[in-house]
């Protein structure tokens, strides 16, 4: 038995016998077993919370949004469960929260919240960075929008965290590819310039390459460069032709790194929007 199990229905069921349900496994929560020394994961760890709650726990926040297909999700992420309140366990977040049938869904054998009660959850209750990265990928998995998750919003009065949740799905973004670009555009904004553009197709008419985000209007684009942009071969030999085309079509491309601080980030580009005679607090035409 490799995944989470109830003890107790594992050994009506003869499928151990309690010698080999003491030696061999332990205890996750009560009554729900793992094997000895398996490595935590979220899907072991959404199983085992959810047979905690004895299967009527309603996935939610990360873990609902992994079980849709969002990435970037780490395995020791509390998983979060609306349902009735219990004893406190470790790693795991229970909310009695109000939910209507049409806010879930069935996944495998787990209820979950949709993806637009998905993402209000996650723009409620985790701080606004994190809750903006999570947003991006979930709108990348699922398609879904912040105009969705609100219209859930104004079904309940008073809602708790709605405040905050507004904040984050006006930032919500499908178009990045890593939580780096989410922290970089995050950077700029919150520097106070003007909300970039994420993924900026530049074509010569036969070759077409996208840039991370940027503005048009002055053809100032950013690319956040991770290691394997310097360590895959393959990758570098077509970088030199992506950056080739890209200076060629007119644009100034930063490329950010981790080492980059943020002041140095954002001096670059004020710098770039001084070569092209503008400004990246201002918006276009002013």
């Amino acid at each position: 038995m490799s995944i989470p199990f109830i003890g107790p229905e594992a050994l009506a069921a003869g499928r151990l016998t309690p010698g080999q349900l003491r030696w061999r496994y332990a205890s996750a929560h009560p009554r729900v077993y793992l094997p000895k020394g398996a490595g935590r994961t979220l899907d072991a760890s959404t199983m085992a919370a959810w047979l905690w709650t004895g299967r009527r726990g309603i996935i939610a926040g990360r873990a609902a949004a992994a079980l849709h297909g969002a990435l970037w999700i780490d395995d020791d992420a509390p998983i979060e469960l609306i349902t009735e309140h219990g004893r406190r366990r470790p790693g795991i977040i229970v909310r009695e929260e109000r939910i209507r049938p049409d806010e879930i869904c069935r996944i495998g054998d787990f209820s979950v919240t949709t993806p637009p009660r998905t993402a209000l959850d996650l723009a409620r209750f985790l701080p606004l960075d994190a809750a903006v990265a999570h947003l991006d990928a979930l709108a990348i998995a699922t398609g879904v929008d912040a105009g969705q998750a609100l219209e859930l919003a104004a079904r309940y009065r008073g809602l708790r965290g709605i405040r905050s949740a507004r904040t984050a799905l006006d930032l919500m973004d499908a178009g990045r590819q890593s939580p780096r670009e989410t922290w970089l555009r995050l950077l700029l904004i919150d520097a106070g310039y003007r909300r970039p553009r994420t993924q900026i197709r530049v074509t010569d008419g036969f070759n077409e390459v996208f840039l991370d985000m940027g503005y048009d209007d002055v053809k100032v684009g950013l690319d956040y460069e991770g290691k394997h942009h310097a360590t895959d071969r393959p990758r570098v030999v077509h970088d030199i032709g992506r950056n080739e085309l890209i200076e060629r079509e007119g644009w100034i491309d930063i490329r950010v790194v981790v080492e980059h601080s943020r002041a140095f980030i954002l001096h670059r580009v004020r710098e770039a929007f001084a070569r092209r005679g503008g400004s990246p607090f201002s918006t276009p035409g002013s």
